[in-house]
């Protein structure tokens, strides 16, 4: 069947929900919760200036997705882009969807200006680091920290 590759829209957030539960079941820094995921979405699909989520359609089924962030960079003097939430649905991966999804996603990188992509990802997805690799991602020198911050 064919897959087609399209901006995701508010409609679409129950399926991309179900996906990122998927994603993050399988992260060890994220835990599914179904709330927050929606809220992001909302907030992302919303406000295009800040974001885009690119969907892989089957028929009408939402097999794929990728988020695309954009931020400035002081060290690149211009806009960049984060790339997250990069997931295909467990029965539909081996089949050049992810491909698909990231060909997009730096297509559109592009034409909104941005010099340069950055990603994470789990340190033992050897199968997501190779697929990374593949497309032209290296490795960076620079080790990610986070600190949450509460929200009253």
């Amino acid at each position: 069947m064919t897959i087609a590759i399209a901006q995701a829209t508010m409609a679409d957030i129950p399926e991309l929900v179900a996906l990122l539960s998927s994603l993050f079941a399988q992260e060890a820094d994220f835990t599914p919760d179904l709330a927050k995921q929606q809220r992001g979405l909302q907030l992302i699909i919303g406000q295009p200036t800040v974001g885009q989520i690119y969907c892989a359609r089957q028929a009408d089924q939402v097999v794929g997705m990728v988020s695309l962030l954009f931020t400035i960079s002081t060290a690149e003097g211009g806009r960049v882009a984060w790339l997250e939430d990069m997931v295909v649905h467990p029965a539909q991966r081996g089949r050049g969807i992810g491909e698909q999804l990231l060909h997009q996603a730096l297509a559109e990188a592009r034409v909104a200006g941005c010099s340069r992509i950055t990603l994470l990802t789990d340190n033992t997805n050897q199968a997501a680091m190779k697929f990374y690799a593949r497309a032209g991602f290296a490795r960076s020198a620079m080790t990610p920290f986070r600190l949450h911050l509460p929200q009253d």
